[in-house]
């Protein structure tokens, strides 16, 4: 697969399936123009002697200190140099990859004044899987992501260190193996490269693609705990759900109707009991407010995709240059988003627990052993299961606190308000990671819980299902080290991300 960049047309679902088919990136003519267009004005703004931010002056709180202009390239590697600083673990491969991505694709459209070198660099490092080692913690998520994009920025000029083929390897060592040179910054190409919110929008980008194909996957599970709880389908009934005016409520009611159809387990209002717990009953307006979130923060993050986010920023319009010192580096619609998602993703988690916790209490989950253990008292079953759930969702309550709403001042109070953006990111991702496990455990019990009622009797869909679970987490006879299970159902749950468009993991 060739991903074509152009800067405005950027999707999510293009990154999925370039993720998916490890595809290759070119760039389009246009964008190409463009690029060459506004760098001959930054040529222009030196030949001038103009005092331009980042151009010919210094950074931050030295923007007022005018640069030799013998130096103007090194002001550049100097900013680099200085702001990778970044600590903490790094960030995933393919988070980085898809920030090398956004990042080229922002350059592209013509208002950052790089060189067609720079661009030529990022799209060389990208299609050969070279991954700057980039490490998640240090961005303040204003003035763009600096500490992350600067250990990006020095990967390209061959001074940081990299994943390549499995291994992490000094950047200039595998240019030197690629037979390709370190790439020289010009005049604004370091403020243009670390300038951005490239971090926290590919760690939400990320995060989306895996949490939607979650939200899918959480249907099918539900609807396991669904049929081993008797439960009734009166309530995912379509008039109850279009009144409501929620599309995405409407959908899930009608996709859970889907797994359900053909069950021998499904009951009918009276036949058991006459209305469900919330947690069955009211699956489609809980999920499908979590679909509501994804929604909203899809938009979002394509929007900043294709946004010119660094500064100063170039424009040509008519005979007239303009060169603006603005702030859309600034992350804050991209962290209120991301906190929004951490809020969309937690529930998804909080529901499973509360259905799980049913499956294994003799008290609710109508004649099933206690904790489903094949020897209530002598093995332990799945009690501690829904511990380990139960864990989760409470850390996820506090991952889930608004990391937008707290903002310390920078660069002497130059930068004196900022998004914090990039530690909802991370905290987003950190909650997915938990709930992926939740729902996994859930998975487990459900299985479990089916079995006992008779596989036989589940609806088509589900006994597919079923049957593809089976192999990786065996029925349970017997205590065992459940720890392994819930890690391989957890990562099948990850992969399906990857390898089905999102509607067909439905």
């Amino acid at each position: 697969m060739i991903l074509y960049l152009t800067g405005d047309t950027l999707r999510i679902d293009d990154i999925r399936a370039f993720l998916q088919q490890q595809g290759t990136v070119a760039v389009t003519s246009d964008a190409i123009q463009r690029v060459k267009e506004s760098r001959a004005i930054v040529e222009q703004i030196i030949n001038n002697k103009e005092t331009v931010y980042g151009i010919t002056t210094g950074f931050g709180l030295f923007s007022d200190v005018l640069i030799d202009p013998q130096k103007y390239n090194q002001l550049q590697v100097n900013l680099i140099r200085s702001h990778a600083c970044g600590v903490g673990q790094p960030f995933e491969e393919n988070v980085v990859l898809v920030m090398m991505l956004l990042r080229l694709n922002t350059l592209l459209k013509g208002h950052s004044g790089v060189t067609l070198d720079l661009v030529e660099q990022l799209q060389f490092f990208i299609n050969k899987r070279i991954i700057p080692v980039i490490p998640q913690q240090g961005s303040l998520g204003a003035s763009g992501d600096l500490a992350p994009l600067s250990h990006l920025a020095l990967a390209l000029i061959g001074e940081g260190e990299v994943y390549y083929q499995r291994e992490i390897l000094d950047s200039r060592e595998v240019l030197k193996k690629l037979c390709r040179q370190p790439l020289k910054l010009q005049a604004k190409e370091g403020l243009a490269l670390i300038n951005g919110t490239q971090a926290m929008t590919a760690q939400g980008v990320i995060t989306y693609i895996e949490v939607e194909s979650l939200g899918y996957q959480a249907e099918w599970i539900a609807a396991l705990t669904h049929q081993a709880l008797r439960g009734i389908t009166d309530a995912y009934h379509e008039a109850i759900h279009i009144v409501r005016n929620f599309d995405e409520q409407t959908d899930v009611a009608g996709r859970m109707l889907d797994w359900l159809k053909g069950s021998e387990l499904t009951t009918k209002q009276g036949e058991v009991r006459v209305q469900d717990p919330y947690t069955l009953r009211c699956i489609p307006q809980i999920h499908g407010a979590s679909f509501q979130v994804f929604n909203y923060v899809r938009e979002k993050l394509e929007f900043e995709m294709n946004a010119a986010n660094d500064n100063p920023l170039i424009f040509q319009q008519g005979e007239e240059t303009l060169v603006i010192s603005g702030g859309n580096f600034h992350g804050q619609p991209v962290a209120f988003a991301l906190d929004f998602l951490k809020i969309g993703t937690s529930e998804l988690g909080n529901v499973s627990e509360r259905r799980l916790e049913r499956l294994v209490n003799p008290q609710l989950n109508g004649d099933l052993p206690a904790f489903l253990s094949p020897e209530p008292g002598l093995q332990s079953g799945m009690m501690i299961m829904q511990y380990v759930a139960a864990s989760l969702v409470s850390e996820n309550k506090t991952l889930a606190h608004p990391a937008s709403v707290d903002s310390i001042p920078s660069s002497a109070n130059q930068e004196d308000h900022v998004s914090m953006g990039t530690i909802a990111a991370r905290h987003g991702y950190q909650i997915l990671d938990n709930v992926r496990r939740i729902l996994a455990i859930e998975a487990i019990i459900a299985l479990q819980a089916v079995e006992l009622r008779g596989i036989e009797h589940l609806s088509p869909k589900t006994r597919t299902k079923y049957n593809a679970l089976r192999q990786i987490v065996p029925s349970i006879t017997k205590d065992r080290q459940f720890h392994k299970d819930i890690e391989n159902v957890a990562k099948y749950l990850q992969n399906v991300a990857y390898h089905n468009k999102s509607c067909e993991s439905k």
